[in-house]
């Protein structure tokens, strides 16, 4: 070995000893400022799914689970160039309500009666979202419409005033008069018309 790598492997070796680490190519790589472990050092990069426990006094907990629904990917219409053509990212999800058993019947009741346009013949409830040329994000919106269906059903209609029960029928009173005052305008016209045609006569 020449000088100048002597010199080299001895402050290498000084600074590995000073931060008691191995002896490794790995760790004599150059890092950024930047890098994950300055910016988290407490963090770890091994990626883990959290077990998730729903709470039982919940009507929804916001969980659905994905082995339940039947999720399909297509091309997805509009403008993105060359991606749209290369990949499905138009996201159809779809489940039968009848058989949800993660759903309490309550919700699957509301959630046909709220939802009847979006419903099949088969009595599956359809949803698509082709919002972003991302697979993962449709994904995400098509869940997130789900999960605000499910929560509308919980919703309990507010009960009306006296107030408003007065303007209510206050406007029908109303809206009928003006039904019958045009019919009666109708009628007249129609009857101004006929006497004309028989004075003619």
């Amino acid at each position: 070995m020449n000088f100048i790598t002597r010199q080299c492997w001895r402050i290498l070796q000084s600074g590995v000893r000073g931060q008691k680490t191995s002896l490794s190519c790995r760790a004599y790589s150059f890092k950024s400022a930047l890098c994950l472990e300055n910016l988290y050092p407490g963090s770890t990069l091994k990626l883990h799914t959290p077990t998730f426990v729903p709470d039982p006094k919940a009507k929804f907990s916001g969980y659905i689970p994905l082995d339940k629904i039947q999720i399909t990917y297509s091309a997805s219409g509009g403008p993105g160039g060359q991606n749209v053509n290369c990949v499905n990212t138009k996201v159809d999800l779809r489940f039968q309500v009848a058989s949800a058993s993660w759903l309490s019947e309550e919700i699957r009741t509301k959630l046909v009666e709220q939802q009847k346009n979006r419903m099949n013949k088969e009595g599956y409830l359809i949803i698509k979202s082709d919002l972003t040329r991302s697979q993962h994000l449709n994904l995400a919106d098509a869940l997130e419409k789900l999960r605000t269906m499910i929560r509308a059903t919980l919703v309990l209609p507010p009960k009306p005033s006296p107030e408003s029960e007065e303007r209510k029928r206050k406007n029908l009173l109303k809206a009928a008069r003006e039904r019958l005052h045009e019919k009666r305008k109708r009628s007249e016209l129609k009857q101004s018309r006929h006497a004309s045609v028989v004075d003619l006569n």
